[in-house]
C-alpha cells in the first residue's frame, strides 16, 4: 500500500466541486471555474490559501485505502472540530450509502459515540447527522446556524438546528 505521504491528486479533482472556497466565493456542490475536472487547476501556482493548505483525508490518513479515493468513491472525507465530515459528489448523492463506504461511516458513527464526535454527511448544503441507529436529516444548515445534539448517555437521541448566538 502507498503510504499517506505519497500519495497526490493525480486525476482527482473532487475537492474543487464539493468544497466551497470562500476567496472565490464559490458555494459547495458546484465546479470551480479555475478547475479542469480530471486534470486540476488552471490557477495551481496562484490559488487561495484556503486551497493550498487543504488536504482530504484520503491524501494523508493511510487508513482510507484506494477505495476511498474521492475520484473513485465519489466522497472528499475531511475532519472538523467536532469529528468527520463526508462530501458527496451532488451527482452522486447516495454514493456513501454504497459498500465498503456505508459499513466504514457506520464504524465511525459507532466509534464517534463514545468519543464524543459527529459523522456528518454533507451533499451540497445538506447535512444528515449519522449516529449508530439513527441517520437525522437536517436539511440546509446555513452558516449561521449550529448542530445541537440531544444526549442520553452517550447516544443521540435527537438533534436540532439553532442559530447561533
Amino acid at each position: 500500500m502507498t503510504s499517506a505521504g505519497e500519495r497526490r491528486c493525480g486525476d482527482c479533482t473532487l475537492c474543487c466541486k464539493v468544497m466551497a472556497i470562500e476567496a472565490l466565493a464559490k458555494p459547495a456542490g458546484s465546479w470551480c471555474a479555475h478547475c479542469k475536472p480530471g486534470r486540476g487547476c488552471a490557477i495551481y501556482a496562484d490559488r487561495p490559501a484556503e486551497c493550498k493548505e487543504f488536504a482530504c483525508l484520503w491524501l494523508v490518513n493511510e487508513l482510507l485505502d484506494e477505495r476511498w479515493k474521492p475520484s473513485r468513491s465519489k466522497l472528499v472525507v475531511t475532519t472538523s472540530d467536532d469529528g468527520v465530515e463526508i462530501r458527496c459528489d451532488p451527482g452522486s448523492p447516495n454514493a456513501w450509502r454504497k459498500e465498503p463506504y456505508a459499513t466504514d461511516i457506520r464504524t465511525w458513527a459507532v466509534e464517534g459515540e463514545h468519543n464524543d464526535m459527529t459523522v456528518l454527511v454533507i451533499i451540497g448544503q445538506r447535512m444528515i447527522l449519522v449516529t449508530p441507529e439513527h441517520e437525522f436529516d437536517l436539511g440546509i444548515v446555513g452558516p449561521d446556524q449550529r448542530i445541537v445534539r440531544e444526549l442520553e448517555g452517550t447516544k443521540v437521541v435527537g438533534v436540532t438546528v439553532v442559530k447561533n448566538e
